[in-house]
């Protein structure tokens, strides 16, 4: 092998008690603040259930998902239309006031065999975010408000982005915090792969990462753990937004070029720039496994299954399988056996 390129998330870094975290407090948050609704905390497992539909390498539209199939379940009456604010707060006290006309009970834990089942719907409307939305018939659009500008209408980003960056947040986006006033919850991210291993691949091959991490918290994370100079080429959320944008401009039609799509692995090899290079991908979710698969068309590519132990495992398992890992690897030193 010539060059290995990594996803960031479950796999170079442990995100179980950060973005993991940050979408089960983000859910939490917009129940409690946004509707005056408790709710019940969403596990681990679930999120990563969830991650199994395919199509959500956004955490954003995983939270807005997640959110939407609570709602289904929440009692609350369908509301398909979303209104237009000028201001968060403006949202905010619409949804309060539009919720307390049903006095809701509290939400609860999604059952697991409901979720699976609802989940092999939205796989078979091609998952993701828009699959969630066709599975309920987008009967609950105006309960989620998860597009648009932050200062306006997008609460699931506001929160989710308050609630990892934390004392970060308003430096970085020049926007007071309303949600969440502790520390960010990137601060319990640890390094899945050590150093040393990452040194002794980077004597025998070229490293890359393809993440759908924005830029600026891909190199907060490769900057905390001073691994930044093992990879030769970091792509992020922010270069498949770029190019999307290109292209939109010059062929007046929309792309989407996140993961499932292999554009981000394309463009780390093009950077490092080796000529037909044998490529290994190591990612730990079905989207991975299906960008290596779409990049076998213009290079060689072992599509590499990273797995941590837990309660979800063989579902993983057998999910990352069927979409179309070469081979599972459960400790980091199995990378140096497949580097040869």
């Amino acid at each position: 092998m010539d060059l290995l390129i990594f996803d960031m998330d479950g796999v170079l870094i442990d995100v179980s008690g950060s973005y993991r975290k940050t979408i089960a407090q983000s859910i939490h948050i917009y129940f409690k603040e946004c509707l005056g609704i408790k709710s019940k905390t969403i596990s681990n497992e679930d999120i990563s259930l969830f991650k199994t539909a395919g199509g959500f390498n956004n955490d954003w539209d995983l939270t807005s998902g997640f959110l939407l199939y609570l709602f289904s379940l929440s009692g609350l009456p369908p509301c398909p239309k979303r209104k237009i604010f000028e201001d968060v707060k403006e949202a905010i006290s619409f949804l309060k006031r539009k919720s307390s006309e049903f006095s809701p009970p509290a939400t609860k834990p999604p059952q697991k065999n409901h979720l699976l089942d609802f989940l092999e719907k939205v796989k078979d409307l091609g998952g993701g975010l828009e699959g969630v939305r066709h599975a309920l018939k987008y009967l609950w659009e105006g309960w989620v408000y998860g597009t648009g500008d932050l200062e306006r209408e997008n609460l699931v980003k506001r929160i989710f982005q308050e609630v990892y960056l934390g004392e970060m947040f308003a430096s970085y986006y020049h926007l007071p915090r309303l949600f969440y006033k502790e520390d960010g919850l990137y601060r319990q991210e640890r390094l899945l792969i050590p150093r040393r291993i990452l040194s002794s691949l980077r004597k025998k091959m070229r490293l890359g990462i393809a993440s759908g991490r924005p830029r600026f918290e891909a190199e907060l994370a490769l900057k905390r753990f001073r691994i930044f100079p093992y990879f030769d080429s970091v792509v992020t959320l922010d270069e498949c937004e770029k190019e999307e944008a290109r292209l939109l401009k010059v062929s007046k039609k929309k792309a989407k070029l996140t993961k499932p799509h292999p554009y981000s692995l394309l463009k780390a090899i093009e950077e490092i720039g080796l000529l037909n290079p044998r490529c290994g991908y190591v990612g730990d979710v079905v989207d991975d496994m299906r960008a290596a698969q779409a990049a076998k068309k213009f290079f060689s590519m072992l599509a590499i299954g990273f797995l941590q132990s837990g309660k979800t495992e063989p579902v993983m398992m057998e999910a990352l399988l069927r979409a179309g890992a070469d081979c599972i690897i459960k400790n980091p030193k199995e990378l140096l056996h497949l580097a040869g």
